[in-house]
């Protein structure tokens, strides 16, 4: 793992800010990831982030905390929040910013339990295909207290599929629209890998297959979407 995500966000911790990240997907152009964003405070956030942090309660895991401002703003509540990332910059970072919980893990890797699992910033991006969801979900679920919750954010990105007379060039012999091939640059680095973002339907059923109920919370402006996860009774 070239760790080119948590190169970034160290150099800016560290001072060193000269570039952005610039992404791009298997279906879109380059685009810029401000480093700046990924440091905001909660007032910076969007809509759907705020509102999940107002849900979180009790022992918290923050999923892939980058930078660890979801982290910071409960930890700041007198939250007890886990964070993780597989990032080795990330975690450098977030212990640079005073978190004082925070480790190097993949979240299949994780064993203790919780009473709300945060997966923000498109956390269905973890799942990496659709096919591996139900997966990823069932260990989640098994993750969770009695009474607890995963607060999930997403995008239906099938408008991106859309042409001028309103119809959609989807193949519908290749796989799930929102499977992509990611693309993170920096510095000169490029490093690749795959990344999904879900549509609130398929999250739904996924969650029907391993006994998740799944709760519509709020959506965004465009596209997006903010969900409450929770074992079915």
């Amino acid at each position: 793992m070239k760790d080119v995500f948590g190169k970034a966000i160290l150099d800016y911790q560290q001072g060193n800010y000269t570039e952005d990240i610039i992404t791009s997907t298997s279906i879109s152009d380059d685009d810029t990831l401000p480093l700046p964003y990924l440091f905001r405070d909660y007032s910076g956030m969007p809509d759907l982030e705020q509102k999940a942090l107002e849900l979180a309660k009790g022992k918290i895991l923050d999923v892939g905390c980058g930078a660890g401002s979801h982290s910071l703003y409960l930890q700041e509540k007198q939250f007890n929040v886990k964070s993780i990332d597989v990032s080795k910059g990330a975690v450098a970072t977030c212990k640079l910013r005073g978190l004082k919980n925070v480790h190097v893990l993949n979240i299949l890797d994780e064993r203790e339990h919780f009473d709300t699992i945060l997966m923000l910033m498109n956390g269905s991006g973890f799942f990496q295909s659709l096919k591996q969801t139900p997966v990823v979900l069932n260990h989640l679920k098994n993750l969770l207290n009695p009474n607890g919750q995963i607060l999930i954010d997403s995008s239906d990105i099938k408008y991106m599929y859309e042409d001028d007379d309103g119809g959609f060039w989807i193949d519908a012999n290749s796989a799930y629209y929102g499977e992509l091939e990611y693309q993170v640059s920096y510095k000169g680095e490029i490093e690749k890998f795959n990344w999904m973002y879900l549509d609130y339907n398929n999250l739904e059923h996924a969650c029907a297959i391993v006994g998740l109920n799944c709760e519509l919370i709020l959506e965004g402006k465009h596209f997006d979407f903010l969900a409450r996860l929770s074992k079915t009774q």
